[in-house]
C-alpha cells in the first residue's frame, strides 16, 4: 500500500535541497527605516541594516543560517557618527556577515558636509593678497547641530583644494636659528608672505624625517629677521625632544618650512582659507570650476567605521566588499598641534635624558610616550575579517587601522589614495602610557595583530600633508604577509615594518615581505628606504618586491641618506634576499644578530622583477585609481 507523505514532510525535504541562502537586507540613499529592507523597499540608513542583522541573530532566525548579506546600493551615505560595530554582530565561519555595493554601483560612505550657497566676494577682503581681490568665492560655513566647526580640508568635485600656504613651490625658505632654551624660531622676514598677526597662523616644519605642524603664537618682524613662537603644548615637546630635531646649517642648509593658514597667503587659484571668527570659507577657483554647481566638502566626521570588540568577546566573520570610505577629518593639529616621532606617531610627552640608559637600552638618550593617529576605518578585538575591492579616499588622517587583539585578517584589491596620513595601519605601535623604546611582548598574546595579509593593494597619493607617513606602517605584527602591493607617490617609506629600536625579543616574528612594487617614494623626506624595518623580528622574510625610483625634494638634509632597502636599529632575525633595485643602495644601522643579506640588487632576475607588484587580476586597479 502507498502512503501519501505528510505535506510538512514535503517542506523539509525542499527545503533541505535547496541551494543554501543567506539573510539579504537592501539600503539605499532614498529608503526608509520603516521598510522591511527588501530590494524592492530598502533601509535608508546602515546603522538599521546592522540592527536588523543584529536582531536576526540574536533570535536565532533560520534565515541566519548561512549568513547575514547586506547589500549596498549606489549613492552618499551622510554619516553624523561612526557605523559601529560590536561582540553581537559577530558572525561564524558558516553564516558570515557581509556588507557589499550592489551589483554594479558604488555606495560612499561619507563623513564629509556639503558647503553651498557660493558667492563672487563683492567687496575687498581685508588682508587680501592685491593679486586675489576680485578672484574670490565666499560661503558661510556649514553648521554641525547647529554650531559652526572647525575642518582642515576642502574637496571641490572630489579634487582637494590646498590650503593657504606660502610658499607655493618647493622652494622653502630656511630656519635662520632656533634657540632652544627661549623656545623660539628665527626666519627670513620675507618668509612671513605679508602675515603680521599670527591669528590661525602655522608652521609647517620639516625635520628630516618628520614634520611638524606648530600653532603660531607670535610674530615680531625684526629687519630682515622674524621671531616666531608657538603654543602650548606642541612648544614644549617640540623645543624638549631631540629625534628628529631641525638642523641649523646641515649639509644641505637649515631645516626648511612653509607657512599656511592665513588669508594673506591665498594668492593662487585652488588655494583656501576658512575665517573661524567669521565663519566664512574664502576659495578662489581654478580654471573650469564653477562654485555654483560644484561639489564642495568639507570634512566633520574623524571615523566612519568602528570594529570594537575585545579578547573575550570579539567581532569576527565580517566582510566588506566595494564600499568607498571617504571625507574624514582629523583635528588635534589644530587643537594640540603635530610633532611626530616617524611614521605619523605623535608625540604626547617627549625630552632628553641628562643621565642616557634604560634597563634595555644603555645608551637611549631620549624618551617619548607617543599618540596613535585616527583613521577612517578602526579595528580592534576582530578576527577574520576582511575589506575586497574596497576605496579608502579624501582622508584627513590613516585610511584603515587594525589597532590591536586581531588575527587572521585580509585586506585584497583595495584603493587607498589621497590620504593626509599613513594609507594602512596594522599592529600595536607602543601605548600612550608606554614609553616607546620598550619591547612590546604582552602576557596574553591575544593582543598581538597575527596572520594578518595585505596583498593586491594600491596605494598612491598618502601621507600627503604629514610628510613623515608611509604606504604601509606595520608595528608589533606576527606571522603577517604583505604581499604583491603597489605603493606610489608617498613623501617617506613605503612600507615600514616593526618598531621599538630594540634588540631584544618582543611579540614580532615570522612576517612576510614578499613582491611588493614600490616607486616614487621619498617625495619629501630622507633617511627612508622603499623597505624599512625595526627591532628583533626572528623569522622575518623580505624577499622578491621592487623598489625604485627614488624622490629628490631640494630641502632635504642629506640628500645621499636614502636607501632602497634599510635595516635599522635592532633589526634581527631577518632574511633579505632576491629584491630587486637598481642599485645596491642598502643600509643596516646598529642591528642585532642573524639578519641574511643574499642577492638584492640589479642582478636579480628579470622574472622577479616583472612579478613584482599588482598581479593580473588586479591591474585594473591603476585604471580605476583616480576614479
Amino acid at each position: 500500500m502507498i502512503r501519501s507523505i505528510p505535506a510538512s514532510l514535503l517542506l523539509l525535504l525542499s527545503a533541505l535541497t535547496m541551494p543554501a541562502r543567506a539573510a539579504d537586507i537592501w539600503v539605499a540613499p532614498n529608503g526608509s527605516d520603516r521598510n522591511p529592507g527588501t530590494a524592492a523597499q530598502p533601509l535608508a540608513t546602515l546603522t538599521m541594516a546592522l540592527r536588523q542583522a543584529r536582531d536576526l541573530r540574536r533570535l536565532r532566525d533560520a534565515s541566519v543560517q548561512n549568513g547575514v548579506h547586506i547589500w549596498v546600493k549606489g549613492g552618499e551615505y551622510r554619516l553624523a557618527e561612526p557605523w559601529l560595530f560590536r561582540p553581537e554582530d559577530a558572525g561564524t565561519a558558516s553564516s558570515p556577515t557581509i556588507i557589499e555595493a550592489a551589483p554594479g554601483e558604488q555606495p560612499v560612505l561619507s563623513g564629509g558636509m556639503s558647503v553651498t550657497g557660493w558667492k563672487k566676494a563683492a567687496a575687498a577682503v581685508p588682508g587680501l593678497p592685491k593679486v586675489a581681490q576680485g578672484q574670490l568665492w565666499v560661503a558661510d560655513a556649514p553648521l554641525l547641530a547647529g554650531r559652526t566647526f572647525d575642518f582642515r580640508q576642502l574637496w571641490v568635485n572630489g579634487r582637494k583644494a590646498i590650503r593657504a600656504r606660502t610658499p607655493n613651490n618647493d622652494q622653502l625658505p630656511r630656519l635662520l636659528r632656533w634657540d632652544t632654551n627661549k623656545r623660539e624660531a628665527w626666519i627670513p622676514a620675507a618668509a612671513l608672505g605679508g602675515v603680521k598677526q599670527p591669528g590661525q597662523l602655522e608652521m609647517v616644519l620639516h625635520q628630516m624625517w618628520a614634520v611638524n605642524v606648530l600653532r603660531v603664537k607670535s610674530v615680531v618682524a625684526q629687519g630682515k629677521e622674524a621671531r616666531v613662537t608657538f603654543h602650548e603644548p606642541e612648544s614644549r615637546i617640540q623645543f624638549e625632544h631631540p629625534w628628529p630635531r631641525p638642523i641649523i646649517d646641515g649639509k644641505n642648509g637649515s631645516s626648511a618650512f612653509y607657512l599656511t593658514n592665513a588669508v594673506e597667503l591665498l594668492d593662487k587659484p585652488g588655494e583656501w582659507f576658512y575665517d573661524a571668527a567669521r565663519g566664512q570659507l574664502l576659495y578662489w577657483p581654478r580654471p573650469g570650476e564653477n562654485l555654483s554647481t560644484a561639489q564642495v566638502i568639507v570634512p566633520a566626521l574623524e571615523t566612519l567605521v568602528r570594529v570594537s570588540g575585545s579578547l573575550d568577546q570579539p567581532v569576527s566573520y565580517v566582510q566588506f566588499r566595494g564600499l568607498t570610505f571617504a571625507y574624514t577629518t582629523w583635528l588635534r593639529p589644530s587643537e594640540q598641534g603635530h610633532v611626530p616621532l616617524q611614521a605619523g606617531l605623535f608625540m604626547l610627552d617627549a625630552y632628553s635624558l641628562k643621565t642616557p640608559g634604560t634597563p634595555d637600552k644603555k645608551d637611549l638618550e631620549n624618551q617619548a610616550w607617543l599618540g596613535r593617529p585616527s583613521a577612517a576605518v578602526e579595528l580592534s578585538g576582530a578576527h577574520h575579517t576582511s575589506f575586497t575591492r574596497c576605496r579608502f579616499e579624501h582622508l584627513a588622517s590613516a585610511g584603515l587601522d587594525y589597532r590591536s587583539g586581531t588575527h587572521d585578517d585580509a585586506v585584497t584589491g583595495c584603493t587607498f589614495r589621497d590620504i593626509a596620513g599613513n594609507g594602512l595601519q596594522m599592529g600595536k605601535f607602543s601605548d600612550e602610557g608606554t614609553e616607546t623604546h620598550l619591547p612590546y611582548n604582552p602576557i596574553d598574546p591575544r593582543e598581538i595583530c597575527t596572520n594578518e595579509v595585505v596583498e593586491n593593494n594600491l596605494l598612491t597619493d598618502c601621507g600627503n600633508e604629514d610628510w613623515g607617513c608611509v604606504g604601509i606602517a606595520a608595528g608589533y605584527v606576527r606571522q603577517t604577509t604583505i604581499r604583491h602591493n603597489e605603493i606610489s607617490q608617498v613623501p617617506y617609506t613605503g612600507i615600514s615594518l616593526g618598531w621599538g629600536w630594540t634588540k631584544t625579543a618582543n611579540a614580532m616574528h615570522d612576517n612576510r615581505l614578499t613582491g611588493n612594487y614600490i616607486h616614487h617614494y621619498a617625495q619629501h623626506t630622507y633617511d627612508v628606504a622603499g623597505i624599512y624595518t625595526l627591532s628583533a623580528q626572528p623569522g622575518t622574510v623580505i624577499s622578491e618586491n621592487r623598489v625604485e625610483e627614488i624622490g629628490h625634494a631640494p630641502y632635504v638634509h642629506d640628500p645621499d641618506h636614502w636607501f632602497y632597502l634599510y635595516l635599522d636599529e635592532g633589526s634581527s632575525g631577518i632574511t633579505v634576499q632576491d629584491n630587486w633595485c637598481p642599485a645596491e643602495k642598502f643600509l643596516a644601522n646598529a642591528n642585532g644578530p642573524n639578519n641574511v643579506w643574499k642577492n638584492n640588487g640589479p642582478m636579480v632576475s628579470d622574472a622577479i622583477k616583472q612579478a613584482a607588484g599588482l598581479e593580473p587580476a588586479y591591474h585594473d586597479l591603476r585604471a580605476t585609481a583616480g576614479k
